[in-house]
């Protein structure tokens, strides 16, 4: 098992389109870019191992740590934990590093954020919801933060919060796509069907291709009774991303389609 990349990795927004019943459990891989409380070679080599190897990495930087390896050290232990699938242990390590770091404020945020996607591996939303928080008090206007707290929200159907969330997200990034398509299942679920599809609509008018937005958009054309044209999305969708989240839950929704009639 490897960690969640920040902001809750973006499949989790897939868990937030589809179906309650179609929820997944992949563990889901490290991002290009991690947050950094140091910097050196050691550093840098760390990291790229908790990739390859969480648990060899875990070794490496506990006798870092032992010898003086610091934050970055720890930073590192937390996340090699994670990567072996402990995500209750790093989500507490990382938050913890977190709140006693000297580093500035934009890699603190950045690592609430980490410690907020173990915390939603480890099935506690409620904790992962607390540390987004703790991390948009240093960077109010983070949007990676602002939309990882919006899913949670959607977790504990706090899902008016979330919206609001994901309006002051597009107020700074007004294209921001994923997070039209994340409003869009929002809204969804509070039957804002409306407004859903308008979401919907420019975030497929800024990404054409998005498998995600056709998701979503194959799901509200269901709602409004159009099963061919949910169809050609979900389809699409498929072509656009095999062997994805994104694909399987698309597939799931065009076998209950050809079962009949389901209530969403």
């Amino acid at each position: 098992m490897q960690p969640l990349p920040p902001v809750l990795a973006r499949l989790a927004l897939l868990l937030l389109l589809a179906p309650p019943a179609a929820a997944q459990d992949e563990a889901l891989p490290l991002p290009p870019s991690l947050p950094r409380l140091g910097s050196g070679a050691e550093y840098e080599d760390c990291l790229e191992l908790t990739r390859a190897d969480p648990e060899a990495a875990h070794s490496l930087a506990e006798r870092w740590e032992r010898s003086g390896g610091g934050e970055a050290a720890r930073h590192c232990v937390a996340l090699a934990i994670l990567g072996q699938g402990d995500a209750a242990r790093a989500a507490e390590r990382l938050e913890a590093l977190a709140q006693r770091s000297q580093a500035p404020a934009a890699a603190r945020a950045a690592v609430y954020g980490q410690a907020a996607e173990a915390w939603t591996m480890a099935n506690q939303p409620g904790r992962a919801f607390a540390a987004t928080t703790l991390g948009l008090i240093l960077m109010p206007d983070d949007v990676e933060l602002l939309t990882d707290r919006a899913m949670t929200l959607v977790t504990l159907n706090r899902t008016v919060e979330a919206i609001g969330d994901l309006d002051r997200v597009l107020a700074i990034e007004p294209r921001r796509v994923e997070a039209l398509v994340l409003r869009a299942a929002a809204r969804r679920r509070l039957d804002r069907i409306a407004e859903a599809e308008a979401d919907i609509a420019r975030a497929l008018q800024l990404m054409p291709d998005s498998a995600e937005a056709l998701l979503e958009r194959g799901i509200l054309r269901q709602i409004r009774g159009d099963v061919a044209g949910a169809r050609r999305d979900w389809e699409r969708a498929v072509v656009l991303a095999p062997d994805t989240p994104t694909a399987d839950l698309a597939e799931q929704n065009l076998a209950l389609n050809e079962a009949g009639p389901q209530r969403r």
